[in-house]
């Protein structure tokens, strides 16, 4: 173990190497003169394995027998390596001097400035307790920063009282108004107080008949395209009349109080529950009749509401995306968690604030990120997604009960151009290539199925595979073009496929995914 030596005290020591014979003896060792010595070999700090032995060997072999050490003593120190120069001149000339004196003739000042710099210099019980504390109220902190805050409301003791302003001036109060429900409906449970919670029991009460109305109405909504009430953002005087009045209380009842609906999971359907009544309706004869119409039938019913046929309507934005998504295979399908940033156009964000870190907007760049389910991408109330805004999601400035649905041109660009789509074109490509066969029809058979649900008319397939021969000669001779569309997104094309020949795969499949029959619930 390398030292450095030295010696200091009452006399004069030295360390005499040579070239030889290397070693350390007292200068000037005159019988008359002898003298108590000290020599402190400090050594260098190392690191030394936990568990280890360290053993510390002295070598006497001086010829003149005065020269050994007669009793020597073995120290370790926690002191950083700048306190541990030899003689401990490091030390401050204070904590020196108080440590020259014996412990009962030193000052309480003394006393405690030796306690401080012992605490703070030392590895003692103090030091690590505190060391351990400090990293816990750290973990502390970082485990509430990370937990996700929310406003929660409380009733007042004393309910603030609520006027009828005449003609609707703030500051002309009429008479004096309390709380309650409409007289049309039910009035408020027995024994429920008059406050939020008691509109809560009101609001599920099985005697109120417009909740549970109003919630199947808008799951009827969800799987057929049209509610049972086609304004099923009017239930009130203005509204339509229902076109089945009677499923439509059928159903009410059925949400609330369960009888046939199937169970779930294994579980027998509970009253509201959401699951059963989803299943009940697409386990239902009315959803599973083909969407296949006729002339005779579009004239007497184009919206079908009689009910003739399956429901057939295009996907709501955020579902256009993860279809994509899922059939190409990049679907991340982890519920739950903070918000995520998919691709976005540059600029987005660029006129709609003020501050820095909301006008700069950067994707993520792991899978989790880009590849997560629509419901979970970061919304910013005045800068939507613009690839969910073109397929008619709404910008969430005031509430939207229903939605509108159209059909653009700009829906297909987006469908062909946006990476999200390029990117996931190109995955499905690579699942035509490795899962598909080997043979171009068997490959564009088994995408399209996995695309529309069907197996393609053989003109389709004849079709598609004259477009992948064209586009398979072009990208032969223009490896750019190739390399180009292949390399869209964050996500890497596979290695073991040849650049042309993947990316005629993904402009086919990037057609596929432009079906209307790919964005069309049927």
């Amino acid at each position: 173990m390398p030292a450095k030596p030295g010696a200091k005290g009452r006399g004069k020591a030295a360390v005499k190497p040579s070239s030889n014979k290397p070693g350390w003896a007292i200068d000037g060792n005159d019988p008359a003169k002898r003298l108590p010595r000290t020599a402190l070999f400090a050594c260098e700090p190392q690191n030394i394995p936990a568990g280890s032995t360290l053993t510390v060997r002295l070598l006497h072999h001086s010829q003149f027998g005065d020269h050994n050490i007669g009793r020597f003593r073995l120290q370790s120190s926690g002191l950083p390596p700048a306190l541990l120069k030899i003689g401990g001149s490091a030390l401050p000339d204070s904590v020196r001097t108080a440590l020259k004196l014996e412990a009962a003739k030193r000052s309480p000042a003394q006393r405690q400035e030796l306690q401080k710099f012992y605490l703070a210099n030392t590895d003692n019980p103090v030091r690590t307790e505190e060391a351990a504390l400090t990293k816990l109220r750290e973990e502390l902190k970082n485990a509430v920063d990370s937990q996700q805050s929310t406003m929660v409301l409380k009733e007042a003791a004393k309910p603030r009282d609520a006027f009828i302003l005449k003609r609707g001036e703030y500051d002309k109060p009429g008479d004096k108004v309390e709380r309650g429900v409409p007289a049309a409906l039910p009035p408020l449970p027995s024994g429920a107080p008059v406050n939020r919670l008691g509109l809560a029991q009101w609001i599920v009460s099985p005697e109120n008949p417009l909740t549970a109305r109003v919630w199947v109405n808008r799951a009827w909504e969800r799987f057929f395209g049209t509610g049972l009430v086609k304004t099923s953002e009017n239930f009130g005087s203005q509204a339509e009349w229902p076109s089945h009045p009677e499923l439509l209380d059928w159903l009410a009842c059925e949400f609330m109080q369960p009888t046939v609906s199937p169970a779930v999971n294994g579980q027998p359907a509970r009253p509201w529950d959401m699951k059963a009544l989803q299943k009940l309706l697409v386990t239902s004869a009315t959803y599973r009749q083909s969407a296949a119409i006729t002339k005779q039938l579009l004239e007497r019913d184009p919206d079908n509401r009689l009910l003739a046929r399956g429901p057939r309507f295009r996907l709501q934005g955020e579902l256009v995306r993860d279809q994509a998504l899922a059939v190409s295979g990049l679907l991340v399908e982890q519920l739950g968690g903070p918000s995520v940033r998919p691709y976005m156009p540059a600029g987005v964000w660029d006129e709609t604030s003020v501050y820095g870190n909301l006008r700069n907007y950067q994707a993520d760049k792991t899978p989790d990120g880009l590849y997560r389910r629509s419901v979970y991408t970061i919304w910013k109330r005045t800068a939507a997604p613009p690839s969910m805004l073109l397929f008619d999601s709404p910008n969430r400035e005031i509430c939207t009960v229903k939605r509108s649905r159209t059909n653009t041109p700009t829906q297909a660009l987006a469908l062909l151009n946006e990476v999200t789509f390029v990117e996931a074109a190109r995955a499905l490509a690579q699942r035509m290539l490795s899962e598909g066969g080997t043979a171009p029809e068997d490959r564009i058979r088994w995408a399209f199925r996995a695309v529309t649900a069907r197996t393609p008319q053989p003109e389709e397939v004849q079709i598609l595979v004259s477009g992948h021969t064209r586009r398979s000669t072009r990208y032969q001779q223009d490896p750019a073009a190739a390399a180009q569309l292949i390399s869209q997104g964050a996500s890497k094309p596979e290695a073991r496929f040849a650049p042309a020949e993947l990316a005629a795969y993904t402009a086919t499949a990037n057609v596929l995914l432009n079906l209307d029959e790919a964005v069309t619930r049927e």
